[in-house]
């Protein structure tokens, strides 16, 4: 069942306010899975990926012990990084290549954070229950990593 399942205007002020005049990449990459992992509702992991050799290595998180290394085009996570269009799952189960970190997810969305057309990162959210996220939600994360990459220089 789809629904809105964050309060954007709570989380995009407390993104600005946190990482506004902060430059450090993982710093802000912390923070951001901290609030988006408390504010969320019906998450069980947020966190991000960063593309390293061609390949997506974690990132800070909050949740469960995730997967280390991705390979680019492989599960939701890789895919999203390749084709640099973000992923809306409704059951990972069913999406081919899906790569199980974590047992209990069922639903997950993924936003590859591109700057000057170069794919940087992903942001990967997960939930323990089938199609948790709508359009509404990409939207917002979308414009979440937007505020990230202004960040960086």
């Amino acid at each position: 069942m789809k629904n809105n399942i964050g309060n954007y205007e709570v989380i995009l002020s407390h993104v600005k306010s946190l990482i506004a005049d902060e430059s450090d990449l993982v710093a802000n990459m912390a923070n951001i899975s901290a609030i988006l992992f408390t504010q969320m509702q019906g998450v069980n992991w947020a966190g991000f990926y960063f593309v390293k050799d061609n390949q997506l290595v974690l990132g800070p998180f909050q949740g469960q012990p995730a997967c280390i290394r991705i390979p680019m085009g492989k599960g939701v996570c890789g895919t999203a990084a390749l084709s640099k269009q973000t992923q809306i799952i409704k059951d990972v189960h069913q999406f081919e290549g899906h790569i199980a970190c974590d047992v209990n997810s069922r639903s997950e969305i993924v936003i590859p954070i591109v700057k000057n057309d170069k794919v940087l990162a992903v942001l990967d959210i997960d939930s323990p229950d089938l199609d948790t996220f709508s359009k509404l939600d990409a939207d917002c994360l979308i414009k979440v990593v937007n505020i990230l990459v202004d960040t960086l220089e």
